[in-house]
């Protein structure tokens, strides 16, 4: 007899019950909850919303890289992709040009670390640049969450972040340019004063960190 495999913390899928239940939290607070069974479905979801040309924006995404997302945005000549403009720009004489570019795209593109059983959004991050557009600044906002981010409240939430999270995404810093991350800033979404703005493609599978 084998004893069955225990998933880590934070990494299981949530059942069907309980994504169910987030969906209809999320629709309480002016959040559009698109639930899907897997990563390439969310990304054909995604793409459906952008119309060709569009002014797009995302930030260093582990689940949009897991979807195949970023290369689609990154196809030449399909959208107006910000992250190429800016990265190539200098951060020294038009760190201006570069704030006022990324802080209000016409769509904004991303995850979060968590969301509550009663629909509330929580970004933790270090840089916070995608807070602004999250909150306020984007015309719109779509967001790709695996199940596994569903936790119970706020204080499980930032325990995942903590705990699971931030070694992963210190880890990855390093390697990248050799510099360590903490989590600086929160923003937790409890509701969308617009209708329409903020949509969440939820997957049943386990997709990103």
């Amino acid at each position: 007899m084998t004893n069955p495999t225990i998933e880590p913390p934070f990494t299981a899928a949530a059942s069907p019950e309980r994504i169910d239940r987030v969906a209809e939290a999320l629709g309480r607070h002016n959040i559009e909850a698109i639930v899907v069974g897997t990563g390439a479905e969310a990304r054909e979801r995604v793409l459906s919303m952008l119309p060709e040309g569009a002014e797009v924006h995302w930030g260093t995404s582990r689940t949009l890289e897991e979807i195949g997302l970023t290369q689609e945005l990154l196809a030449e000549g399909r959208y107006d992709a910000l992250r190429p403009r800016y990265l190539v720009m200098d951060r020294a004489t038009q760190a201006r040009e570069i704030r006022k570019l990324v802080a209000a795209p016409d769509f904004m593109l991303g995850s979060v670390q968590a969301i509550t059983d009663d629909g509330a959004l929580v970004v933790v991050s270090y840089s916070a640049s995608q807070i602004g557009p999250y909150a306020s600044g984007a015309g719109r906002v779509i967001l790709v969450v695996g199940s596994q981010k569903i936790v119970a409240d706020l204080d499980e939430a930032l325990r995942r972040a903590r705990e699971h999270v931030l070694p992963y995404e210190d880890a990855s810093l390093r390697k990248r340019i050799g510099v360590p991350t903490r989590l600086a800033k929160l923003l937790v979404i409890f509701e969308d004063p617009s209708l329409g703005r903020v949509t969440v493609v939820l997957v049943r599978e386990p997709i990103g960190v």
